[in-house]
């Protein structure tokens, strides 16, 4: 009992102080608390049954797998404490990203194990039920609810446990930043023949916050270049929390080339609402920041407007939105209305919309014109698994359109939707079978 007690007055110590840091750094994250405080609970649950294992070992074996075990929820307490005394954005950009991805994935791992434990006990539970409606005595029944728990699926499901955490290991120090082109060919019938050919380079969700080595964008962009592409899309996730997550990346991204220039248009974590200011004018300088970046670059930044690309003649728009998602927790700033303006008289509208909930829940209700549709957003989860003949992520229960082309036939001509998985990371620093990506797509008429 005064185990039970210490471990329930340790939980209580980490929800409190977890909610003080979230509050304080992070107030957009505070609707996440009860996750975590769900986390703690199935870690207390967890321990509850390796406890008895562990204590087999000598006392130096035991107090190294204990501190292994509380790892995770000692450096989450230690990062709310220190939150208080050191700015959570004044960390370094690389530290903090594989501090807070070792802390994740260290639960993660634990929930292979959990979940066996879980399906015993329930095993446990139905035998016990049927025990008690048999001539059996309360005190052998108890005896053997007790001590029924599998020594084997115990086993088992460490071992399982430790194979899933060498794998999410392996996502974060290789896959995080394995590039994959994705080659596509769209057929346009009324595309000007002046485009034929055409090639577009789509880049989405950098997160340069979570960004771990300028090398790792250095070979994106020398990968983005050998593709010669006419144009490159960026639809949006510049950054995670602010815009001076970006700055030491400025003289990388400047070497990304494309003949008919660069386009750009803003994601969810574009705007600062992830992070706590100090006032609206400091929010609003972070947007002015994030303006002069791209003018710098020479990005064009189309918030819900065009541009019109001609050769010999012939036209062809590209038309950017603010983010619009058809989830209330995102914002819905795009303006379709404004953002086609002038675009009446071009055969070809390529729309960027960071959001891919836009194309489904107002673009091709509304905007038949639109002929493709440029989104990110999803990352595919950064988890999941693409295989000739498969193709599944826990992303696709939250998004119709989680990766890939997708075509709409409902006003008798196609429209489609590219979802592109991502170039960087957020959340898990890492991905697994989700590889971040660099699409050509290429138009034709024919």
């Amino acid at each position: 009992m005064r185990k039970v007690g210490l471990g329930a007055t340790i939980g209580i110590v980490i929800v409190i102080v977890l909610y003080l840091f979230l509050k304080e750094s992070m107030p957009k994250d505070v609707s996440r608390l009860p996750f975590l405080i769900g986390l703690l609970i199935l870690d207390m649950y967890l321990w509850s049954s390796l406890r008895k294992f562990i204590f087999l070992y000598h006392k130096a074996v035991i107090y190294s797998l204990m501190t292994l075990y509380w790892l995770p929820a000692l450096a989450l307490i230690g990062l709310a404490v220190s939150s208080f005394f050191i700015d959570f954005d004044s960390w370094n950009d690389t530290f903090r990203t594989y501090f807070i991805g070792t802390i994740f994935v260290f639960y993660v791992a634990k929930m292979v194990p959990l979940l066996f434990l879980f399906l015993n006990d329930l095993i446990r539970l139905i035998r016990y039920i049927i025990h008690l409606l048999t001539p059996k005595s309360q005190k052998q029944i108890d005896d053997e609810f007790r001590n029924s728990r599998s020594k084997f699926l115990r086993q088992f499901s460490l071992i399982t446990g430790g194979i899933f955490l060498g794998s999410l290991i392996m996502g974060m120090v290789k896959w995080a930043y394995d590039f994959k082109v994705w080659k596509h060919r769209v057929r346009l019938p009324h595309l000007p023949r002046g485009f034929e050919g055409f090639r577009i380079v789509q880049i989405s969700d950098m997160h340069l916050g979570t960004m771990a080595t300028e090398k790792s964008l250095k070979e994106a962009v020398r990968m983005v270049n050998e593709l010669k592409p006419d144009v490159i899309f960026f639809t949006g996730d510049l950054v995670n929390y602010a815009t001076s997550e970006a700055f030491r990346f400025q003289h990388v991204l400047a070497d990304l080339k494309a003949r008919h220039g660069i386009y750009a248009t803003l994601g969810n974590h574009d705007y600062g609402d992830y992070k706590k200011w100090e006032s609206a004018e400091a929010k609003q300088e972070n947007m002015e920041d994030l303006y002069d970046f791209y003018r710098d670059l020479q990005w064009k930044l189309l918030n819900n407007a065009n541009d019109i690309l001609e050769k010999n003649g012939e036209k062809l728009a590209v038309v950017g939105v603010e983010n619009w998602s058809a989830y209330p927790r995102f914002p819905k700033r795009g303006d379709m209305t404004k953002a086609l303006q002038g675009t009446e008289d071009t055969p070809v509208k390529l729309l960027l919309s960071h959001d891919p909930t836009h194309f489904s829940s107002e673009v091709v209700e509304k905007y038949p014109e639109i002929d493709i549709a440029f989104a990110g957003h999803t990352h595919g989860m950064q988890f999941g698994i693409e295989i000739p003949g498969v193709k599944w992520s826990p992303a696709k229960y939250m998004y119709k359109h989680w990766a890939g082309l997708y075509e709409d036939n409902r006003h008798g001509k196609p429209q489609y939707l590219y979802v592109n998985r991502g170039l960087g990371v957020i959340g898990y620093p890492g991905r697994i079978g989700i590889l971040p990506e660099i699409t050509l797509m290429e138009l034709t008429k024919a």
